[in-house]
């Protein structure tokens, strides 16, 4: 279990912040502002082999598609925060989302 944590979408919006946060399964992915979906370990590799400098890339190792929990206080700069007793799976909300945000990867 983590405290405090950020969950943010691949889109570099700003993250709520779970008071407490439990994550299971998932994908490693490696993640910069040229890859913000995140790339695989072996595209990765693959990558770096064929880019110089793309190990100056502020990489980051990431999960994609984990099962996330979370409970507690969960605060977000536009709005109010919300407690929640008990643990409660988090999903993307895509209503309202053009075809291209569909697109965009649930990284934590």
């Amino acid at each position: 279990m983590l405290r405090h944590e950020p969950l943010r979408r691949g889109n570099g919006g700003k993250p709520h912040w779970a008071e407490f946060c439990y994550r299971t399964g998932g994908e490693t992915v490696y993640v910069c502002s040229r890859c913000p979906n995140g790339v695989t370990v072996p595209q990765y590799r693959s990558i770096l082999a064929g880019n110089s400098k793309a190990d100056t890339w502020n990489w980051r190792m990431m999960l994609r598609n984990a099962g996330v929990f979370v409970k507690g206080r969960i605060r977000h700069p536009d709005h109010a925060t919300i407690t929640l007793h008990g643990w409660h799976r988090v999903v993307m909300n895509t209503e309202g989302q053009s075809k291209a945000m569909r697109n965009v990867a649930f990284l934590d």
